[in-house]
């Protein structure tokens, strides 16, 4: 686990009382969020870095199939 660092963020009023009321914890929660947005962000630019390479992969399956095709039983 890494080092913990506080920092300030601003939320709504309302929220930080209804959120406070579930006794939600606000900083897992953030940090669930942010991990959560993270990997979205890696993974969309991980596709954007790969698409050349994926639609290439692509054409080759559809224009001549996969390896496993011919051992396959169903």
């Amino acid at each position: 686990m890494s080092a913990k660092k506080a920092v300030n963020v601003s939320i709504r009023a309302d929220l930080l009382a209804a959120v406070r009321a579930e006794q939600i914890n606000l900083s897992a929660t953030l940090e669930n969020a942010l991990t959560e947005q993270l990997q979205i962000r890696r993974r969309e630019k991980w596709l954007a870095e790969n698409a050349e390479g994926i639609a290439a992969y692509n054409r080759e399956v559809e224009q001549r199939g996969s390896f496993g095709d011919k051992v396959r039983g169903f």
